[in-house]
């Protein structure tokens, strides 16, 4: 068995199982204890790797003094212009 972590997308997946057996009651009261706490683990996961996506959408201006700041991502207003330039 591997420790692995699932990808956000393996793991919702995973969580959408869990609910699913949980609610038709296709297992018993042992096992849905079991598997709320193995959902519970994949919740931890989701939270981590969106906290972590979260820093990655993160930009980073450059102030009027040369330093760098780093400042949260906004995406372009519904008249299709925006601030923000990307010159990747």
């Amino acid at each position: 068995m591997t420790n692995k972590k699932p990808s956000f997308e393996e793991a919702l997946r995973q969580l959408e199982q869990i609910a699913q057996q949980i609610e038709q009651g296709e297992i018993g009261l042992e096992e849905s204890i079991g598997k709320y706490e193995q959902g519970m683990n994949l919740v931890k996961v989701c939270r981590s790797i969106l906290a972590k996506a979260e820093h990655k959408v993160q930009k980073l201006q450059e102030r009027a003094d040369g330093n760098l700041e780093k400042s949260a991502f906004r995406p372009p207003d519904d008249s299709g212009t925006s601030d923000d330039k990307c010159s990747d």
